[in-house]
């Protein structure tokens, strides 16, 4: 069995609700990752994947060097403990109809981000 800890990406960049969408994908491309946490001070408050700078903001004419993570984010967080098996995750993901899930540890500190590719890119024995 294979667990979310040995497949999640740990690199997690947050960045604040008043960036612009440019400047998150620039972090996005130069970090060469696939999202970022979204904050307002201390407290985080949602995600922004490329996929939702292209569909929410570049597919509805939103101009990317004003409009902000906060007005594109997804607000409700889904997390996973990194002790649970890939499978768990994955099912949670069909379930919820997301392709990310934020990790926790047991203390429910984000520790990383779980995502479809990641998932792909274990053997195919352990994807679910």
């Amino acid at each position: 069995m294979r667990l979310v800890a040995d497949a999640m990406t740990r690199q997690v960049v947050y960045l604040p609700e008043d960036t612009p969408l440019d400047e998150a994908a620039q972090a996005m491309r130069d970090r060469g990752i696939g999202d970022v946490v979204v904050t307002s001070g201390p407290t985080m408050t949602g995600i922004v994947t490329d996929r939702d700078i292209v569909i929410r903001a570049i597919a509805e004419n939103l101009p990317p060097a004003t409009t902000t993570l906060g007005a594109i984010a997804t607000r409700e967080l889904l997390m996973v403990e990194q002790s649970a098996s890939v499978e768990e995750a994955v099912q949670a993901m069909r379930e919820r109809g997301v392709r990310r899930l934020l990790v926790c540890d047991a203390d429910r500190n984000l520790v990383g981000i779980l995502s479809l590719s990641d998932v792909a890119l274990l053997p195919t024995s352990a994807a679910a």
